[in-house]
C-alpha cells in the first residue's frame, strides 16, 4: 500500500479502537481503508462524523437501512474503495 502524504496521521499511535482496527488490518491483509487513520488522529471530530453516520443509515428515512447500505457498498464499489 501506498503510503499517505500525511505522515504524522499514518504514524498516529493513538489508544482508541480505530488504532487497534488499524494494527489488526495491517497484519492481515495488504490493504485497508486509510480513513480510519484520520479518525484515529481527530477523535473529537470523528464523534460527530460517527453520530452524522448512524443518523444518516440507519434512523427512521423513506429508504430502509438495509437499501441505503446497499447504495454506499455499490457507490464505494464503483469508485474502488473498500467498504
Amino acid at each position: 500500500m501506498e503510503p499517505m502524504f500525511l505522515k504524522d496521521v499514518e504514524q498516529h499511535k493513538g489508544d482508541d479502537n480505530y488504532t487497534r482496527a488499524i494494527e489488526m488490518m495491517k497484519r492481515s491483509a495488504p490493504e485497508y481503508p486509510q480513513i480510519l487513520h484520520m479518525f484515529s488522529f481527530k477523535m473529537k471530530a470523528t464523534v460527530h462524523l460517527e453520530r452524522f453516520t448512524q443518523e444518516m443509515m440507519r434512523e427512521a428515512a423513506p429508504l430502509s437501512p438495509g437499501l441505503r447500505e446497499l447504495i454506499a457498498a455499490y457507490t464505494s464499489h464503483l469508485n474502488h474503495c473498500p467498504f
